[in-house]
């Protein structure tokens, strides 16, 4: 509630303020010196008498008497006092609203009859002159300040003189900030300092402080040594607050840097480290580490690190990049051991008593790759070429294989030449299931099926049985493409020179299960077996071995210089052509010579 002569401010008068409830700024100001409690500022009162009424106005003063409007309820008088040293008297109009409050803020509707002019306030009196006496108010029971000294005049008491006083009013305008309260001790450094929320939670001792919920409860010094002598009990709450925040803290950028240096570290090996690898080479326990077809140094370098053998890729790619025959390594199955360095890994391999394999050359028959699988594997003789006959269907082969009942193997000419895994523990069908795949792709790669019109045969299969012959007949590259427009100028039915028959000496071997060069006329002419070309015309029934890629390029793509005599001359290596019955006697006169036949 703010009164008349004060303006509103956020300073409130404290009750135990001997002139609180006063109602005049003017009183005690002159003590503070000359100022106007308005700061200067002229102040209008529109129904105040001009000076010259003031001489009639004071009678009614002098009684001490004021005018109150009755509201037809009693109540304590009490005097708003606009004066400063010599206080004179005003007549108020007061109207209370409020009943039963002692010393408490009351409103006032206060009016100055016929002022109409700047009223200044000065030292000396209402001019300045000092004419004016003061006239002191007679005394009052209800009122606190009746039993004082006449107005607040030189015998009034002063108030705000002693050090225990409280500070005298000042306008809005002129109030100066509050000095900041400083404790009474010496504060442990830190403690002005505001701490931020993140270090500021509470915990359970706080909780637990019983003075905890003092509404009014500031901790002094008595208060502090009460809890342990200048607030150490407190202070190491704090402390132990902001040191466990610190240490979270410190674990989050310290796991942090350790992830970074961690990864950094990583980084570095990778890219300029030294690969971790193994010593030495390898321990006692031995593993089966099989290498696909077309695998490269990162491919079998991950597939020995999975078996254990290698303790990186990079170490193995680093050692056989290093190894001048390190790029020789073939597909197959390798007998290694575990924790092997990349160097002694990369030797063991080139070194043919490490490989767990079975190798099929070109040319090479179905009964020789049987036999070498059940050696691989340990079997007993016969086992593989007797689930062959079993199984042949359910290995892959193409449909247009077996197209010829009288086939005495249904799986020759299908397993393609090359390495494959055979170590201990391993089935059978799983290698030959292997070979029979291969030699269906590398068949599906060329289109036989056209071809074989192209050369008036029958099928894709008499197509691989002219390339099985060439692989046989034939003793080099060069020999090959002239080996196939033999076979094919045979076939022709204008053939005069044979009358159609091959007589390969290849295809007598292999019904026998041999490899002679010296064959008896006597014995080639007394077996009718279709596979025996002196007696029978045409192709055999199936191939009669396993013709390798040159050979099945040859028989696709043959010469066409009339080629349809051959004769292996020094009975080994070199083979000669000719184109007719003369040069061929020539040819068997040479060969009967060298072979001493």
């Amino acid at each position: 509630m703010t009164e008349y002569g004060r303006g509103p401010g956020s300073e409130p008068w404290h009750p135990e303020d001997p002139l609180y409830g006063d109602g005049g700024w003017g009183g005690q100001q002159a003590h503070a010196g000359p100022q106007s409690p308005y700061g200067g500022l002229s102040q209008h009162h529109p129904q105040q008498p001009q000076y010259g009424e003031w001489g009639r106005q004071q009678p009614e003063h002098q009684g001490a008497q004021q005018q109150y409007d009755e509201q037809g309820h009693q109540q304590s008088p009490h005097y708003d006092q606009h004066t400063h040293q010599q206080g004179h008297p005003q007549q108020y109009d007061q109207q209370a609203h409020q009943q039963g409050q002692q010393h408490g803020h009351q409103q006032y509707d206060q009016q100055y009859a016929g002022h109409l002019q700047e009223q200044h306030y000065q030292q000396g009196g209402w001019d300045g002159t000092g004419a004016q006496p003061q006239v002191p108010y007679t005394g009052d029971p209800a009122d606190p300040y009746g039993q004082q000294g006449a107005g607040y005049g030189a015998q009034q008491p002063d108030f705000y003189g002693t050090p225990e006083a409280y500070p005298p009013p000042e306008p809005p305008g002129r109030r100066k900030a509050e000095p900041e309260q400083r404790p009474d001790w010496d504060p442990e450094p830190g403690d002005g300092e505001e701490e931020h929320a993140f270090f500021a939670g509470g915990d359970d001792e706080d909780d637990d402080d019983p003075g905890a919920d003092d509404p009014g409860g500031g901790r002094g010094r008595g208060d502090r040594k009460g809890r342990g002598g200048k607030g150490k009990s407190g202070k190491t709450g704090k402390k132990r607050r902001n040191g466990c925040a610190c240490l979270v803290v410190v674990m989050v950028f310290g796991g942090g840097l350790a992830g970074v240096g961690y990864y950094g570290y990583q980084f570095y090996q990778n890219r300029f480290g030294t690969a971790p690898d193994f010593a030495g080479n390898g321990i006692d326990q031995t593993v089966t580490v099989e290498i696909p077809k077309g695998a490269g140094g990162y491919d079998i370098g991950r597939a020995l690190k999975a078996a254990g053998v290698v303790k990186s890729v990079d170490a193995f790619v680093a050692a056989q990049s290093q190894n001048p025959n390190g790029k020789q390594i073939q597909a197959g199955a390798y007998l290694l051991k575990k924790q092997m360095s990349a160097a002694s890994a990369v030797a063991l391999m080139l070194d043919p008593k490490s490989q767990s394999n079975v190798l099929v050359k070109p040319g090479e028959r179905n009964a020789q790759v049987y036999a070498a699988i059940d050696k691989q594997l340990d079997l007993a003789n016969g086992t593989t070429k007797k689930l062959a006959a079993k199984q042949y269907k359910s290995l892959g082969l193409p449909s247009w294989a077996n197209s010829n009942s009288r086939i005495l193997d249904p799986l020759e000419g299908f397993l393609w030449p090359g390495t494959y895994p055979a170590a201990k523990g391993m089935k059978p069908d799983a290698v030959l299931k292997q070979m029979v795949i291969q030699a269906t792709q590398a068949y599906g790669r060329y289109n036989l099926a056209a071809k074989a019109k192209e050369f008036n045969l029958a099928d894709p299969l008499q197509l691989v049985t002219v390339a099985s012959l060439v692989q046989a007949e034939g003793k080099t590259h060069d020999d090959f493409r002239k080996m196939a427009e033999v076979v094919y100028n045979r076939l022709k039915p204008t053939n005069t020179e044979t009358n159609q028959l091959l007589q390969f000496d290849s295809t007598f071997n292999y019904l026998k299960g041999e490899s002679k060069i010296h064959i008896s006329e006597k014995e080639i002419n007394s077996n009718k077996s279709p596979y025996n070309t002196y007696t029978n015309k045409g192709l055999p029934p199936g191939p009669i071995g396993n013709p390798g890629e040159d050979a099945l390029k040859a028989a696709l793509n043959p010469t066409d210089e009339g080629w349809i005599y051959f004769v292996a001359t020094d009975g080994m290596n070199k083979t000669e052509f000719a184109k007719t019955y003369a040069e061929f006697q020539k040819l068997k006169d040479k060969f009967n010579a060298t072979s001493g036949n």
